[in-house]
């Protein structure tokens, strides 16, 4: 499978790294020449446009910062979309509304394209240690055709049901994790203010 990969981040950056380094056929875009950099020592291609990268890849993988970035990336005027074949397949790793998703999906279909949201977590670290969760939402077919390159990075990949499931859980799962650092605000600062509270008598 030939995978074009666009978004070089503190995250992307380590999840290209390892689809090379599993011998797939691998080609890279990036707005910045900087971000290319790392990769000098590697067989991995470089593409001047995303139209470019999509026209030699199978499936291409986004990791982009937000909704505005991932449409002028995939729909813009040199994006994937003009360029990828019949029979693509789309991975948004980024965090996204589920409604971009759809949207994307819906712009994607009369090219014969397929889009799948894939949002990852778990950072750089786990990236380069091929530990992200990656949370896919898509049709099972082509979650499958994905899952060889999504395993070069994450561990556990997880189906979790129709497009846009994977952007709600991980919207959901990040509602959890701010609420949990708050209650754990508000603990440790009424703890620092409650000094003159007595200790509690054992049972």
């Amino acid at each position: 499978m030939r995978v074009g990969f666009i978004g070089l981040g503190s995250q992307g950056a380590p999840m290209a790294r390892r689809i090379v380094d599993a011998g797939f056929e691998t080609t890279l875009w990036a707005r910045r020449p900087a971000s290319l950099a790392p990769f000098d020592d590697t067989p991995a291609k470089r593409a001047v446009s995303p139209a470019e990268l999509a026209a030699g890849s199978d499936l291409v993988c986004v990791c982009v910062v937000d909704d505005a970035d991932v449409e002028e990336v995939v729909a813009g005027d040199r994006g994937v979309l003009a360029g990828l074949r019949r029979g693509g397949v789309i991975a948004v790793h980024s965090t996204v509304h589920p409604d971009t998703c759809h949207r994307l999906a819906d712009r994607a279909r009369p090219h014969g394209v397929t889009l799948i949201d894939a949002p990852v977590s778990g950072g750089g670290p786990a990236a380069a240690e091929g530990r992200l969760l990656v949370l896919v939402g898509g049709e099972s077919g082509t979650v499958r055709f994905c899952r060889k390159v999504f395993e070069t990075y994450g561990d556990p990949v997880v189906h979790m049901g129709p497009l846009g499931s994977g952007q709600l859980t991980k919207l959901l799962n990040n509602v959890l994790f701010t609420a949990n650092l708050a209650t754990a605000a508000d603990t440790l600062a009424l703890a620092g203010s409650s000094t003159s509270i007595p200790p509690l008598s054992p049972t």
